[in-house]
């Protein structure tokens, strides 16, 4: 028998990929949710994620839901509460990426930025082909002290960090159609 983290069902998304739930993430997805329904600051979120996961660890019996699934449990969760145009806001749990800039700098080579960039280019591509519209990118400090090749943070370590998170935003706002004619569609960009 396989066990899941914290005994919870995995969300199976439409290209058959599964993925661990995670609270942190569904209460950024719905804040955003929240402010494309009119709520700029709605402090509900982490409350509706914590139950959300709460009522997931109810589920023994289900060691895997699909993204269709899980999307309609949180819309009907959102209406029960009073508000369901937060639920009409919230997409669909499919798909999302969480994406290792560790990873990549070490497919990339110790030294390499270059590699790095392409590669970090290609993977955000394939978030945006696979219509994602939440990508996590993690471990940023790591990856900026491997590709300087640094124990220690130093001033270039500050200038890679800025000019990491600058390629990602100017590149997903580029290719999503973001030069000045507004954007073809949303993608919540988080970067740690």
């Amino acid at each position: 028998m396989i066990g899941f983290r914290d005994a919870l069902p995995v969300i199976v998304l439409r290209d058959r990929r599964a993925i661990a739930f995670d609270r942190g993430w569904l209460a950024r997805v719905l804040s955003l949710a929240a402010k494309r329904a009119g709520h700029t600051d709605w402090p509900l979120a982490p409350h509706v994620a914590e139950s959300v996961h709460e009522w997931l660890r109810t589920l023994t019996d289900r060691p895997a839901m699909s993204a269709d699934t899980f999307t309609r449990a949180v819309r009907e969760a959102l209406k029960a509460i009073g508000f369901p145009e937060i639920g009409v806001c919230f997409e669909e749990a499919s798909p999302f990426a969480r994406i290792s800039l560790v990873e990549i700098a070490q497919q990339a080579g110790n030294g390499f930025e270059l590699a790095f960039f392409a590669a970090l280019d290609s993977r955000l591509r394939e978030v945006l082909r696979t219509g994602g519209s939440y990508c996590e990118l993690h471990s940023l400090g790591q990856c900026v002290k491997l590709l300087r090749q640094r124990r220690h943070w130093s001033s270039g370590c500050d200038d890679l960090r800025a000019e990491i998170v600058a390629f990602a935003r100017r590149h997903t706002a580029h290719m999503l159609g973001d030069a000045g004619t507004g954007r073809a569609r949303d993608l919540f960009l988080h970067v740690t």
